[in-house]
């Protein structure tokens, strides 16, 4: 039931932050548009000149925080990837495409563009209103 509340919400916040590490182990965070698989997997678009992109090549290694409206948010630690061309990739796009519709014109268009899966790993969804839930999750 848990894992259905924390999917619900996540598709309904079409924005997080990630947060990345550069090669002198400094953090850097970014607003990145977001979608959701039936697997809690994040998918998002960047370039290649980001340093989110450059970050995540040298440290897979990644942290979301995903709502922050009414005193709801998940914390989310997972593992990044730059997605291919196969058949599991091509479905994960479509769900980014499906949540952000411009974003096909986008793929096409835009020079580098790269689509990137986050795997989760862990996650916390807080909601610090009455009744008053805060769950862990471990993947």
């Amino acid at each position: 039931m848990m894992k259905d509340l924390v999917y619900q919400f996540i598709k309904q916040h079409p924005l997080g932050v990630i947060a990345t590490t550069n090669k002198s182990h400094q953090s850097e965070a970014a607003l990145v548009g977001i979608a959701v698989g039936v697997n809690m997997e994040i998918i998002f678009d960047t370039i290649k000149t980001s340093r989110k992109y450059h970050n995540i090549l040298q440290n897979p290694k990644v942290a979301l925080v995903i709502g922050w409206d009414d005193e709801t948010t998940i914390q989310y630690e997972g593992t990044a990837e730059v997605l291919g061309n196969d058949t599991v990739a091509e479905n994960l796009k479509e769900i980014y495409f499906r949540a952000f519709p411009d974003a096909r014109e986008r793929a096409e268009t835009w020079p580098g563009l790269v689509h990137i899966k986050i795997k989760p790993q862990w996650l916390r969804y807080s909601n610090f209103n009455e009744p008053q839930v805060i769950q862990e999750l471990i993947f």
